[in-house]
């Protein structure tokens, strides 16, 4: 359950990866964002950028704003040309059916 905090502060931890490759997000993170057991998270990786973890719901959601045509909106910074990728890749690895259906049914 997410608490109410009346000032949000960033969190800075290290966490320790196991022999099967698994990490601990910290208490303090799964009460800001709300995750709980049976979340899906997707786990992203570029070379230069490094890695980031996000809420699959969250990813969702800014694929289909990007097909809706607000990629501009979600990441102002970006290079626009890049963003319909990004949201082909979300779909293609993420949960592209969820997309696809909400797709199909702006499209009737």
């Amino acid at each position: 359950m997410k608490k109410e905090n009346k000032e949000v502060k960033p969190y800075m931890g290290t966490v320790k990866v196991g022999p099967k490759g698994q990490i601990v997000i910290p208490k303090e993170i799964r009460d800001m964002f709300g995750i709980e057991p049976g979340h899906s998270l997707v786990i992203m990786a570029h070379p230069k950028r490094g890695i980031a973890i996000e809420r699959q719901n969250v990813l969702l959601g800014i694929a289909e704003a990007i097909f809706a045509g607000k990629g501009k909106e979600v990441y102002p910074y970006e290079d626009q040309s890049h963003l319909g990728e990004f949201a082909e890749a979300i779909k293609e690895n993420v949960g592209g059916e969820e997309i696809e259906r909400d797709r199909s049914k702006s499209a009737d």
